[in-house]
């Protein structure tokens, strides 16, 4: 790859990343379920996002004990990966966009095929935070 994010940077994508696949978890109806089809979606991504996403060493912390503190830290993360990827590497701000709502469509779809009304919530809630870079 010709672009180098920084591994703050890098930890930001992978945290808005896997974030979005716990939120939708916390909000399904089957979580371990929507979190194993989740992360399965984005082991897909290609390109600088695959990489990032594939790359292991640093440790995501996705605290929080309730769902609303960890909204309070992923929704955040996410806006803030997009506004990073389009000023560093504004070909991947789609990829990761197209990867991580591929992800959330696939958790929620993960109790029967049709997302139930909590989970169409936060996959909304998700969507808003990517577009609001």
């Amino acid at each position: 790859m010709s672009i180098t994010l920084a591994e703050q940077d890098q930890l930001t994508l992978r945290t808005a990343a896997y974030g979005a696949v716990s939120l939708m978890a916390a909000a399904s109806g089957k979580p371990h379920k929507a979190a194993t089809q989740g992360s399965v979606a984005l082991s897909s991504a290609t390109g600088l996002v695959g990489h990032v996403l594939a790359d292991t060493s640093t440790a995501v912390n996705l605290y929080g004990k309730s769902v609303a503190a960890l909204a309070d830290h992923v929704l955040p993360a996410l806006t803030e990966a997009m506004a990073l990827l389009r000023r560093q590497a504004p070909a991947e701000a789609g990829n990761f966009r197209t990867t991580v709502l591929l992800a959330v469509d696939t958790a929620a779809r993960a109790h029967n095929g049709d997302p139930s009304p909590i989970s169409a919530d936060m996959a909304r809630k998700i969507t808003e935070a990517l577009d609001a870079a």
